[in-house]
């Protein structure tokens, strides 16, 4: 039975535009998502966020449902534009009590309260005038982040400023799949900066005004690269300066990476990096935070054969993979999860050993992990997702190999709490291990939050097959 450390901390997670709803209530200004959900055609079946699963109403029931899964935290992230709509400097005092009840209420239930200044929902008023390639971006987010502190600081657990600036960049500037949908490369890599410089400002400004034993974060999305073969260590280079480096340059040693620079040198010659803000970016860490799914596997293309271009996310006007052209995403073999990623946790055992060993002094948390399956409700009315099941029992298992390799991972986040809003795709992929039916908002747990909640309460794996252990 593969145990953890003492102290592990258990949680699930969730963001504020895929849950909460009340998209145009009490006060709360219009996000990009907003913007590109009632755009026709971006998202799965026209789908929106205007009421995802009603978590601002139902937020009681909701956080019942966390006390019975037994977890010590529960990650949610803060709707800027609930907050401070229009980006101003007016706290919207309804949105601010939704938070403070949510605060409140998972520290009643001794329940830590995880929060996410920015899971992507970027005021729409601050996107029309510029958005994340504009530097203005990252000096509000930090008077948005010293805001939160001043009105949430003092119960708050820990702090994560951004999740997965890889996708507000790439995706959100330069594929187009995500808003705001722009495809400039250039223009994405100005947000990669103002992302970077924005995190510092936020980690700054928290660490003057948060309770001093609260913990400060960020999450990247970082991806484990694989060479097809030894011939394609160029393209993994490539590849991982793009996608890894550009930010654990600046957050973590204080600078880009010198062939980062040269890479996209066609692009652009990165003249919005300003004096000192590398060493402001690296800002100082109580935990990484780490999302993991799926690992990645890219070959030198020649131009003549014929390529796989598998990459999850590369299907959008454009490509996020900026100054790739010649680096192909092989398809890798199955399983695969209903995103038609797959399955392979040994990747992120490799990953966490891999940040072990470059920064061995900064503890590490794994702030996402999980699955899309195409879950049935079954005739006894139960959703048997043994598929889900197996998927967390290996990943947990890649997890407790990496600490005893020696990484300090001090706990696992569960992707999702329950079905929601999954972006460009809209509800038609279910993340969640409590079933959300859309039309009546009723939930459903699923054998994979039962299972969840006896490895919670054990701090442990169960020794036989998980897709037997699963509640029925």
């Amino acid at each position: 039975m593969p145990a953890f450390p003492e102290n592990f901390l258990w949680g699930t997670a969730t963001a504020a535009y895929q849950v909460e709803g009340a998209a145009f209530e009490d006060g709360r200004g219009p996000s990009i998502w907003d913007t590109f959900s009632h755009t026709p055609g971006l998202v799965t079946n026209g789908d929106t966020g205007d009421v995802a699963c009603d978590h601002y109403h139902r937020l009681e029931e909701d956080l019942d449902i966390l006390a019975g899964l037994g977890v010590g935290a529960y990650r949610f992230s803060i709707s800027w534009p609930r907050v401070l709509p229009g980006a101003g400097d007016r706290i919207n005092q309804p949105g601010l009590d939704f938070y403070n009840r949510l605060v409140d209420g998972l520290r009643a239930r001794d329940i830590a309260p995880v929060a996410t200044l920015y899971h992507w929902d970027l005021p729409q008023e601050l996107e029309d005038a510029g958005g994340w390639p504009n530097r203005d971006t990252a000096l509000r987010f930090g008077d948005y982040a010293r805001r939160m502190g001043e009105e949430l600081g003092d119960r708050v657990h820990t702090w994560i400023t951004l999740n997965e600036p890889w996708c507000s960049a790439y995706l959100g500037y330069a594929s187009g799949v995500h808003a705001p949908a722009r495809t400039d490369a250039a223009a994405a890599l100005a947000a990669v900066h103002h992302l970077n410089l924005g995190h510092g400002l936020a980690a700054r400004a928290l660490r003057e005004v948060i309770d001093p034993a609260a913990k400060i974060s960020v999450t990247l999305n970082l991806h484990h690269v694989r060479g097809e073969s030894d011939k394609d260590a160029e393209a993994v280079r490539r590849t991982d300066a793009l996608a890894n480096r550009a930010f654990l340059g600046p957050m973590l040693d204080g600078a880009y990476p010198r062939d980062l620079i040269d890479d996209t040198a066609s692009v652009t010659d990165w003249s919005f990096v300003q004096d000192g803000d590398e060493a402001t970016a690296a800002a100082p860490l109580d935990l990484l935070g780490v999302n993991y799914y799926n690992p990645v596997q890219v070959r030198l293309w020649d131009g003549t054969s014929e390529r796989d271009q598998a990459d999850g996310h590369a299907n959008g006007a454009a490509s996020p993979w900026i100054a790739c052209d010649d680096i192909d995403f092989v398809r890798q073999p199955g399983p695969y999860t209903e995103m038609g990623w797959n399955i392979d946790e040994t990747g992120l055992t490799e990953l966490l050993l891999r940040l072990h060993r470059d920064y061995p002094d900064l503890p590490l948390m794994i702030t996402e992990n999980g699955a899309a399956f195409p879950d049935v409700v079954s005739d006894d009315g139960h959703i048997h997702d043994e598929q889900r099941v197996d998927y967390l029992h290996r990943h947990l298992t890649a997890v407790t190999e990496a600490i005893e390799g020696g990484a300090d991972v001090r706990g696992y986040f569960l992707w999702s709490l329950m079905d929601n809003f999954e972006w460009a795709h809209g509800y038609a992929k279910r993340f969640g291990i409590v079933r959300v039916d859309h039309d009546t908002q009723v939930r459903t747990w699923k054998d994979s939050a039962h299972w969840y909640r006896d490895v919670v309460a054990a701090n442990a794996l169960p020794a036989s097959d998980p897709v037997t252990t699963a509640a029925s």
